[in-house]
């Protein structure tokens, strides 16, 4: 019997904007989405990643044994609503959940049977997993080791990208995860050395948990093909975790083969716990259980929790001084990213905004408006009493120092100069700005810059226009 997490079927996790995993499904291809929709628990989950009107439009129709002309729908909607419903029928049909809205509105019989077999019960056995045997000689993980487990793997990995070009040495994660967080963009190499957090990275760290989570797992699912494993069955597994319950063990031999080549890499990431890697069980941990909840992925009662985040913790004065209440050492590690942190309490840091720690996290390649918005986010509330919420000499100055930084700019590209004449100069450059390649020209020395990228069109044109003697 299939059942709903805690928070019900209706609990989608944005109700304002599209879920990250929703342009991915529409880009897929009608056969894949068929294929995916044979899974009751893809169904359920899919469901409630959708917006609400979207969700409402599927209710509607689910019940129903015949279709509904388009024109009798659209009839009972009103002039206001019209461009929203008609974004709500382009989303779904992207989806192939309906099929030919245009014309008439009726719910993809695949995925129709499946999301009714979800909501009542039955369908294809092992769709919401298959529940292990209990084990005489082993007790179940408890909730609390779960957490804990989750909570570690999750913190090892931000420990790692804020920790990246500090001189300090965190865990290191697995190599499978540093090899997704340099596909994903979040961290690189420079210069040979070892991986340094981006901009991107940093961008990252300002998310939820949730959708940080779900941006690693989208890269890793676009890493599917190059690794000879079934997208369905990925999809399929982590909408199996989704509709699982925490503090259960599952049956690993239910699995498919890609889904168990997946269980080493979802320990990394902190989703499922095992209590040896040849384990024949495992638990899901509040990171999987809630994938496709609202729910938050990680316990609050932590020093990671959401609580401390969405109460803010940062209070910043007018003279760059910098008061964090926390003693979370993660959020203690972002803002050594940018502040120079000069006192530490059992409960609290103390540190400035200078020249040089700006500086250190534009090299990093930390924007200005990226530190202002981190500043933000995690605001105390007693900040948030003032207009505007963060000073507005910090944010000027924040800005001057980025400006400062950014006087001069590098580019590669070659310098095309020893014309022989004013008109040949004339004529190619005139060639290159065509392609928009000219990055900077003299005329008074008959010279230009060009682009790396233009090289090869120029070094081209050159030589047809002097019969190869370029």
């Amino acid at each position: 019997m299939s059942k709903f997490n805690k928070d019900g079927a209706n609990g989608s996790v944005i109700d304002d904007l599209p879920h990250a995993l929703l342009p991915f499904l529409q880009s897929q291809s009608q056969n894949t989405l068929t294929r995916l929709y044979q899974r009751p628990s893809a169904c359920l989950s899919i469901f409630r990643l959708l917006p609400p009107l979207d969700r409402q439009i599927v209710m509607n129709l689910l019940w129903l044994e015949s279709p509904v002309p388009a024109v009798t729908m659209s009839a009972w909607v009103t002039r206001e609503g019209k461009k929203i419903y008609d974004a709500t029928l382009l989303n779904l049909s992207r989806l192939h959940i309906l099929p030919n809205p245009s014309v008439r509105l009726s719910l993809n019989g695949t995925f129709k049977t499946s999301l009714r077999q979800a909501i009542t019960g039955g369908g294809t056995i092992g769709s919401f997993g298959t529940a292990a045997p209990k084990d005489d000689k082993h007790q179940p993980a408890t909730v609390e080791t779960l957490d804990a487990y989750a909570v570690e793997r999750w913190e090892t990995i931000l420990h790692y990208m804020v920790s990246s070009g500090t001189g300090q040495l965190p865990t290191k994660p697995s190599p499978g995860v540093l090899f997704l967080l340099q596909r994903s963009g979040l961290m690189s190499t420079v210069h040979g050395s070892a991986l340094q957090i981006t901009s991107a990275g940093f961008q990252f760290l300002l998310h939820s948990p949730h959708d940080q989570l779900w941006q690693l797992l989208l890269q890793y699912l676009y890493m599917a093909e190059e690794r000879e494993m079934d997208l369905v069955e990925i999809l399929s597994f982590l909408f199996m975790l989704s509709t699982m319950e925490l503090g259960r063990e599952y049956s690993v031999e239910s699995l498919s083969g890609t889904q168990k080549a997946m269980l080493e890499d979802l320990r990394d990431y902190g989703l499922i716990w095992q209590r040896r890697a040849s384990s024949r069980r495992f638990s899901p941990t509040r990171l999987a259980t809630t994938l496709t909840s609202s729910l938050p992925p990680l316990p609050t009662s932590t020093s990671s929790g959401a609580g401390t985040q969405d109460q803010g913790f940062v209070i910043l004065e007018t003279n760059y001084r910098l008061y964090a209440y926390t003693d979370n050492p993660l959020q203690t590690a972002v803002l050594n990213l940018f502040v120079t942190l000069k006192y530490r309490f059992p409960n609290l840091v103390v540190g400035s905004i200078t020249r040089d720690s700006v500086r250190k996290a534009l090299a990093n390649g930390i924007t200005a408006d990226q530190i202002i918005s981190y500043l933000s986010t995690h605001a105390h509330p007693q900040m948030r009493k003032n207009k505007p919420l963060i000073p507005v000499t910090v944010q000027d100055q924040i800005r001057l120092w980025e400006l400062e930084r950014n006087r001069l700019k590098s580019e590669e590209g070659y310098l095309y100069t020893a014309f022989a004449s004013q008109a040949d100069y004339e004529y190619v450059l005139n060639y290159a700005k065509e392609l928009n390649v000219v990055v900077w020209e003299s005329p008074a020395k008959r010279c230009f810059f060009g682009t790396l990228e233009g090289h090869s069109n120029i070094r081209g044109f050159i030589e047809r226009r002097t019969g190869g003697q370029a």
